[in-house]
C-alpha cells in the first residue's frame, strides 16, 4: 500500500494540472452539497437530543394544532398509553438580571416536560411535578445551558439566585442539559418556568385556565412500553371524545356547532417542526435537489477526466504488465491514485462546505440564524470524506479496469493503436458530456425562473415609503408595568424621538407590518351577514402613523388628540375593506360594529392599501381597519414604533437605544432595524433560492464547459496524427474546425433537448415557489439555452482551433 501511495504521489506530480482540476471539481461539488445537506438535516431531519426520540409523538387537533390548558390537564390525568404527556407555551419576556434588563424568551413547561423527554440537569434540578401546586405559586426557573454560560459564565453558584421574568422575581433552581434548547423548532428560551406561571407572566386572567376554548398549548408524549402509534391514537381519541361530550358539548341551540375533533398523532422525535416544514421544507428540498444535480455534473466530469487519463496511460500499463505486474496490481495502483485524489478533494470540500453555510447565513435574516448552526458537525465531516472517496473510487474503477486490460501487444504494435479511445469509450465520454449539458440546462432554466420571480418580488408596490424609515419594539408591560405607566412611557418615548434632529415623523402600532401576528375581528353591519368572510384584521395605532409610513389618506382625516375614550369611536379603513363590503365612494360616516361589541364605529378616514400585519410581501393586501390607542385601551403588551428621519439610518439606529435608556433603563429595545431590512427579511426564502439556484447553475455550467474542453482537447491530442495527415493531403483548416464544432453541436443539441424536457417535467414541483412568472416561461428557457450555447462555443473554440493548426511534420512525429 505504501508503494502504491508513493507511486500515486509521483503520478499526480507528473500531471499536476489534471490533478488540480479533478481535486478542485471534487472539492467544490462535494463541499456545496455537504453544506446544503447540513442545513437540510439541521432544520428538517435532526432528532431531538433526548433518549429514544423515536418514542416521542406530537398531538394535534384540527382545525387547531393546540389544546386548552383544561383539556391538557384532563388528558394528562386520565390517559394510559403514554409514560407521560407534556405541554409548553413560549412567552416573550423581559429578563432582569443584576439590574440589567434584556429581551428574551421564557418557556412555560408542565411538570412532566423534562421527565417525558428523559433529560437530566446539568446543574441543580429541573422543573418537575412538585412545581405545579397551583397557579402562580411555584416561583422557580431553570436556565438553558446556553444562557447559563453566556450570562453567568457557567458559574455553579448560580443556584438560589434571583432572575426577574416579566417583572416577577423567580429563584434559579437548575440548568438544563447542554445541547438541548426546546422541543419547538427554532425556539431558544433563556429560561424554563412552571406552566402554572404562564398566566401570570402573560398578564392574563386566571380564569383562562378553566376556559376550554382558550387554545394555545402544544402537547407531546412518549409512547409506553409495547404501545404502537395506532393503538395510542385509538385510546387517546376515545378519551378525548368522552371529555368533549361531557364538558365541551355545544349548546343544543348553537347555530354553528363545533365540528368533530380528532387527535392526530405524528412522530415527535424531531420536535414540533410542522410550521417550519410548511415554510421552508419545499425550498430546502429544492436547494438540496439542485446541489445533487451539481454533484451529478461533478461525478460525470470526474469520470470523463479519469477515463481520459486512464486511456492516455494505456502504454504505461502495457509496459508494467510486460515486466511482470499482474492485473490486480495494476488496478490497485490506479485505484490508489484515485483514492488519493478523493482524499485531497474531500479535505478541500470541508472549507467549501463551511463557506456555503456562511453564504447562506449572509442571505437570511439574523433572527433566522437561531434556527440552525453555521457550523459543520463531526458527522458531516465523516460523510464528506465518505462521499468523496465513494465518488472517485466509483468512477475510478472503470478506467482502472479498462487500462489494466492493456497487454504487451500494444507496445509492439503501432503506437497510434495504443490509444484505448475506441468507439465504445468515445461514445461513453460523449454521453457523459451530453449529460452534463442537460443537467446544466435544467439548472439554468430554474435559475432564470427564480431570477424573474425575485425581480417580480422586488417590484411589488408595498404602499409604504421605506426610505429612511426605522422600526423598533418596546414592551413595558413585560416589566409588570400598569397600563397607565406603560402609556406614559410610550408617550415619553414618542416625544423624545420627535425632538431628535432630523426626525420628521414618529408613530406606533400594536401589530407590526409584515409580521406573522394578526388580530382579526368580525364586522357586523353594511347589510352583510356575519360569516368567516367578514373576519378582517384590526390594528391599533397612534395618530400620525399613515403620514410617518408614507401611506396616503384618500379621504377623511387621521386620528387626532380629540379622539378620546369619551368621544365617539372612530376607525380608518383601507381600500380593500371598502371593496370587501361594497361601500362604494360614500364611505365616510358609515358605521359598523365589531362582533360582540356594544358601540358603533364610525369611519372617518380611507387609507390607501399598504403592507399589512399578518401578511407577506407577496400576499394581497387584506381588508383592514384601524383604531386609535386612546379609544381601545390595553391591546398588546408592546408597541412597535416607526421613526422617519432625514438623517442617515445608521446614526439613528445607534441613537434610539440611548434615547429609550434615558427614559427607562429597565426597558430593552427589540427588533431595531430599518423597515427596508424588515421587508427584505420577509422574502429571504425567495432571495436564498434565487441566489443559490443562480450560483449552482453558473457552477454546473462552468464544470460542464471544463468537461467539454477536456474531452475535446483529449480527442484532438489522440487524433493528432490523423489530423496532420488530413492537413498534409490538402484539407482546409476551416474544414477541421467545422468537424470538431459539428461534434460539439450534435452533443449540445441533444443535451439541450434532454435538459429542456427535464426542466419541463420539474416545473410542477417548483411552481408554488415562483411569483408572477409561469414555470413554462419561454424567456427563461431561451435565456438558458442561449447562455449554455455561448459557454459551449467558448469551451470548444480553442480545441477546434488547435485541431486546424497542427503542423503535418509534427503530427507525423507524434508518439
Amino acid at each position: 500500500m505504501l508503494n502504491h501511495l508513493r507511486d500515486a504521489v509521483r503520478q499526480l506530480n507528473r500531471q499536476p494540472g489534471l490533478s488540480l482540476v479533478i481535486v478542485a471539481i471534487l472539492g467544490i461539488g462535494i463541499g456545496v452539497t455537504t453544506g446544503v445537506f447540513s442545513l437540510f438535516q439541521q432544520i428538517l431531519l435532526r432528532p431531538l437530543p433526548v433518549p429514544e426520540p423515536h418514542r416521542l409523538v406530537n398531538l394535534s387537533v384540527e382545525p387547531r394544532p393546540v389544546f386548552s390548558y383544561a383539556m391538557f390537564r384532563d388528558l394528562e390525568a386520565q390517559q394510559d398509553v403514554f409514560t407521560g404527556l407534556a405541554t409548553y407555551d413560549e412567552i416573550p419576556s423581559n429578563l432582569g438580571l443584576e439590574g440589567r434588563v434584556t429581551s428574551g424568551t421564557a418557556m412555560a413547561v408542565s411538570g412532566s416536560y423534562f421527565q417525558v423527554l428523559g433529560l437530566k440537569p446539568a446543574l441543580g434540578r429541573l422543573i418537575g411535578a412538585g412545581d405545579e401546586p397551583a397557579l402562580d405559586e411555584a416561583r422557580v426557573a431553570v436556565l438553558s445551558h446556553e444562557y447559563w454560560h453566556g450570562s453567568f459564565g457557567g458559574d455553579p453558584a448560580v443556584l438560589g439566585r434571583a432572575i426577574t421574568v416579566n417583572g416577577q422575581a423567580l429563584t434559579i433552581v437548575g440548568v438544563a442539559p447542554a445541547g438541548f434548547s426546546a422541543t419547538e423548532f427554532a425556539a431558544r428560551p433563556q429560561v424554563f418556568v412552571p406552566l402554572t406561571l404562564r398566566f401570570l407572566l402573560r398578564d392574563m386572567p386566571r380564569n383562562q385556565a378553566q376556559n376550554r376554548f382558550a387554545f394555545g398549548f402544544s402537547v407531546f408524549g412518549r409512547l409506553g412500553p409495547g404501545i404502537e402509534l395506532t393503538q395510542a391514537a385509538a385510546s387517546i381519541n376515545a378519551l378525548h371524545s368522552a371529555i368533549i361530550a361531557e364538558l365541551e358539548a355545544p349548546p343544543a341551540d348553537a347555530a354553528n356547532p363545533m365540528p368533530p375533533r380528532t387527535i392526530a398523532l405524528t412522530p415527535g422525535g424531531q420536535g414540533q417542526r410542522a410550521e417550519i416544514a410548511r415554510t421552508v421544507g419545499q425550498p430546502l428540498a429544492l436547494l438540496l435537489g439542485l446541489t445533487v444535480v451539481v454533484l451529478l455534473v461533478v461525478c460525470s466530469n470526474v469520470a470523463n477526466l479519469l477515463l481520459a487519463r486512464g486511456a492516455a496511460r494505456a502504454n504505461e500499463m502495457a509496459i508494467r504488465g510486460a515486466i511482470g505486474a499482474n492485473r490486480r496490481q495494476l488496478v490497485s495502483q490506479l485505484l490508489a491514485e484515485a483514492g488519493l485524489l478523493a482524499l485531497i478533494g474531500g479535505l478541500l470540500s470541508l472549507p467549501i462546505a463551511a463557506l456555503t453555510l456562511e453564504i447562506i447565513a449572509w442571505l437570511v435574516p439574523a433572527g433566522v440564524l437561531n434556527e440552525f448552526a453555521i457550523e459543520l458537525e463531526p458527522a458531516f465531516i465523516l460523510i464528506t470524506v465518505a462521499v468523496s472517496l465513494s465518488t472517485v473510487l466509483l468512477f475510478g474503477v472503470a478506467p482502472a479496469v479498462q487500462a489494466s486490460r492493456a497487454g504487451t501487444r500494444l507496445v509492439a504494435s503501432n503506437p497510434a493503436a495504443s490509444s484505448l479511445a475506441g468507439r465504445g469509450s468515445t461514445r461513453f465520454r460523449s454521453a457523459l458530456t451530453v449529460a452534463q449539458i442537460a443537467l446544466s440546462v435544467v439548472l439554468l432554466v430554474l435559475a432564470a425562473l427564480f431570477a424573474q420571480s425575485l425581480a417580480n418580488v422586488a417590484r411589488v408596490n408595498l404602499g409604504v415609503d421605506v426610505d429612511s424609515l426605522l422600526t423598533f419594539n418596546v414592551a413595558p408591560q413585560r416589566n409588570a408595568y400598569s397600563p397607565e405607566r406603560s402609556d406614559a412611557t410610550y408617550a415619553r418615548i414618542e416625544e423624545a424621538l420627535k425632538a431628535l434632529p432630523g426626525v420628521t415623523g414618529v408613530a406606533s402600532a400594536a401589530i407590526p407590518l409584515l409580521s406573522n401576528s394578526r388580530f382579526q375581528t368580525g364586522v357586523e353591519g353594511f347589510g352583510v351577514p356575519v360569516t368567516m368572510d367578514t373576519l378582517v384584521p384590526i390594528n391599533v395605532v397612534s395618530p400620525g402613523l399613515f403620514a410617518t409610513l408614507g401611506v396616503p389618506l384618500l379621504a377623511g382625516r387621521d386620528f387626532a388628540a380629540t379622539d378620546t375614550a369619551s368621544s365617539p369611536s372612530v376607525v380608518i379603513v383601507n381600500e380593500s375593506f371598502v371593496r370587501r363590503f361594497n361601500l362604494g365612494d360614500d364611505v365616510l360616516g358609515r358605521r359598523f360594529r365589531r362582533s360582540g361589541g356594544d358601540s358603533e364605529l364610525e369611519i372617518v378616514g380611507l387609507a390607501a392599501d399598504a403592507a399589512s400585519s399578518g401578511t407577506g410581501v407577496k400576499a394581497d393586501v387584506p381588508p383592514q381597519f384601524y383604531q386609535p390607542f386612546s379609544q381601545v385601551g390595553p391591546f398588546a403588551p408592546s408597541r412597535f414604533f416607526y421613526v422617519r428621519s432625514a438623517l442617515v439610518p445608521d446614526a439613528l439606529l445607534r441613537t434610539i437605544p440611548q434615547v429609550v435608556a434615558g427614559i427607562d433603563p429597565d426597558l430593552p429595545v427589540d427588533s431595531l432595524r430599518t423597515v427596508e431590512a424588515q421587508f427584505a427579511n420577509n422574502v429571504y426564502i425567495d432571495r436564498l433560492v434565487g441566489v443559490l439556484s443562480a450560483s449552482f447553475a453558473i457552477l454546473a455550467t462552468l464544470l460542464a464547459a471544463i468537461g467539454l474542453y477536456g474531452m475535446l482537447t483529449y480527442g484532438v491530442t489522440q487524433r493528432t496524427r490523423e489530423l496532420g495527415v488530413h492537413l498534409a493531403l490538402g484539407a482546409m483548416p476551416a474544414r477541421l474546425r467545422a468537424m470538431v464544432l459539428k461534434q460539439v453541436g450534435v452533443m449540445t443539441l441533444i443535451g439541450c433537448g434532454l435538459g429542456v424536457a427535464a426542466a419541463i417535467a420539474l416545473v410542477a414541483a417548483v411552481q408554488a415557489l415562483l411569483f408572477g412568472v409561469s414555470g413554462y416561461d419561454p424567456l427563461a428557457y431561451g435565456t438558458a439555452i442561449a447562455v449554455l450555447c455561448l459557454v459551449v462555443l467558448a469551451a470548444s473554440y480553442w480545441p477546434a482551433r488547435r485541431a486546424s493548426s497542427i503542423a503535418p511534420m509534427a503530427a507525423l512525429r507524434h508518439e
